[in-house]
């Protein structure tokens, strides 16, 4: 996407988050660049699309931009910054993954991330803005693996039905198994869940420290340009 200025067009960026109100896992961001007055057929908020038109998007999204790149942020990011600074860094790396600089990034919602470019945030972005939609598409699908992924490290919560969220199928597997190193530990109902069970922060973090699981210490970064 692009804003005219003069004869001169403006690469402008659109950027979302996914999984920030997830009770485990990680959580994911995309950032985007259309060229201008490029439009896409069925593109939309990711919420309001199925998963099989989200996967469909995926590499329309891709081979129509100019750049596009997916980050994340880990667990232990998540519990070390809170859950928005780490969503608003997911941002950021994924924007300085782009590899074409844009002049201005429009996101969804309030917040900004700390990046060098203007941003503007918009409330409702992601069902307005054709780049917000599509970082949403991207963010939302690859995040969706890394939860199907996880399901088979940590089988019995149903991480790949639910994605991490707090269903009535999720809650019942942690008030059943209690919370598995992939969870959010300082969530209320995560915390909640941990002392019912009588197990402490600690025993939670040693629980973390002990998984084989890399969750908790690695992020996730994809990206592509068009040369």
């Amino acid at each position: 996407m692009g804003v005219s200025v003069g004869a001169e067009v403006v690469r402008v960026a659109g950027a979302d988050e996914v999984g920030r109100g997830a009770l485990a896992g990680p959580v994911y961001a995309a950032a985007v660049i259309f060229p201008p007055g490029r439009k896409m057929r069925g593109l939309d908020d990711s919420k309001k699309l199925t998963a099989d038109a989200r996967e469909e998007l995926v590499p329309k999204i891709q081979a129509r931009a100019i750049a596009w790149a997916i980050a994340s942020a880990s667990l232990e990011e998540i519990e070390r910054l809170n859950i928005l600074h780490a969503s608003l860094l997911a941002m950021r790396r994924a924007v300085e993954a782009l590899g074409v600089a844009p002049a201005l990034l429009r996101v969804d919602g309030v917040h900004k991330p700390a990046v060098t470019c203007a941003v503007e945030a918009i409330v409702g972005g992601d069902g307005k803005v054709p780049a917000i939609m599509a970082a949403s598409v991207l963010a939302k699908v690859a995040r969706d693996a890394e939860m199907r992924r996880l399901e088979l490290e940590h089988p019995g919560y149903g991480f790949a039905v639910h994605k991490g969220y707090a269903t009535p199928q999720h809650l019942a597997a942690l008030r059943e198994r209690g919370p598995c190193a992939i969870h959010r530990r300082y969530f209320e109902p995560v915390l909640q869940m941990s002392l019912a069970l009588g197990m402490t922060n600690d025993e939670c973090r040693m629980s973390n420290e002990d998984s084989d699981s890399p969750e908790h210490s690695t992020f996730d970064i994809r990206h592509s340009t068009l040369e």
